[in-house]
């Protein structure tokens, strides 16, 4: 089903919707900074995912979020980690529903970088593409349809493709962060999941906002290195990035609307500032025009109701 506005079709297809994992039992916790949109156990995820198929959306991301951090990230890969038990919970449930998982560090650390450390703020590349690949590996064996590293890590495309295939996981896909800027739009995420870093910032190994050049790089290298789909995030200060890409590679890709153009509309609606359906509308079209074949936005339910 579709809408048209201003020329733009929206489809539920295109549309993939984000959830933060806990565990525990019977919780969805509502988030302050965040309207709308909750942390859920297993339990409660199940039920919220079986209802958003009948919405018509087919696609869903998963963030983790663990008890316990430590300086090495453990928790996310244990192989109990979280995301791979929401994982087959789903699939015996739901098979046809895609699921995809974001696989970093950054929410399960205690420093709230995105990989092992070498020293204050700096990443050691080698050892973080070894632990991305093992929790890749671990969300391929739970039955994942693409895995989604977004470290930022020098080469995790291809050494995350290395691994799911001598693991046996060839049919795995990767979406890879391709572009992805440090942005000051991440706030309600980073309160979602309490990854906010501890100490400097993800400038060292995410994209400065004016770096267009390095963005494309970026893309190019991830296309070369086996992305089944590239992404740009955020969406709203990069739809330049997203059209020169497209127009560039013509490459599978998805572009993240993330948590804070997201809060940005919600306290705009509360203010009486503007309609929400009509807003959200023309953003997602934007987003669509300049290039996007899949968009991942915590508008996705909204999206639903309103072209039910």
């Amino acid at each position: 089903m579709a809408r048209k506005f201003m020329g733009i079709n929206i489809k539920l297809d295109n549309l993939i919707y984000p959830y933060f994992v806990i565990s525990g039992i019977n919780k969805k916790e509502k988030i302050k900074s965040f309207p709308g949109i909750f942390r859920y156990s297993i339990d409660c995820l199940m039920k919220d995912v079986v209802d958003l198929r009948k919405m018509g959306i087919s696609k869903i991301l998963l963030f983790g979020i663990p008890d316990i951090k430590d300086i090495k990230g453990s928790g996310a890969y244990d192989k109990d980690n979280i995301i791979s038990l929401a994982v087959k919970k789903i699939k015996d449930k739901l098979p046809d529903l895609i699921i995809i998982t974001d696989v970093c560090m950054c929410v399960y650390t205690t420093h709230g970088h995105c990989g092992i450390l070498k020293n204050r703020g700096i990443i050691d590349n080698a050892r973080t593409l070894e632990i991305l690949s093992k929790i890749a590996v671990l969300h391929a064996q739970a039955g994942v349809d693409f895995v989604a590293p977004s470290a930022m890590a020098k080469c995790q495309v291809a050494t995350i493709r290395k691994a799911l295939d001598e693991h046996g996981h060839k049919k795995t896909k990767i979406l890879g962060y391709s572009a992805k800027f440090a942005s000051n739009f991440y706030g309600p995420f980073r309160n979602a999941c309490g990854s906010t870093p501890k100490f400097g910032d993800r400038t060292s190994y995410q994209l400065g906002y004016l770096d267009s050049k390095t963005a494309l790089d970026e893309i190019q290298q991830d296309i070369k290195e086996g992305a089944d789909i590239v992404m740009v995030k955020p969406a709203f200060s990069y739809l330049d990035i997203i059209r020169e890409a497209k127009s560039k590679f013509n490459y599978p890709m998805a572009v993240y609307n993330v948590s804070g153009e997201y809060s940005l509309i919600k306290n705009g609606v509360k203010l009486g500032l503007f309609r929400e359906e009509k807003a959200v509308f023309e953003i997602l079209s934007s987003i669509k025009r300049a290039g996007a074949d899949f968009i991942i936005t915590y508008h996705a339910k909204d999206v639903a109701r309103w072209l039910a």
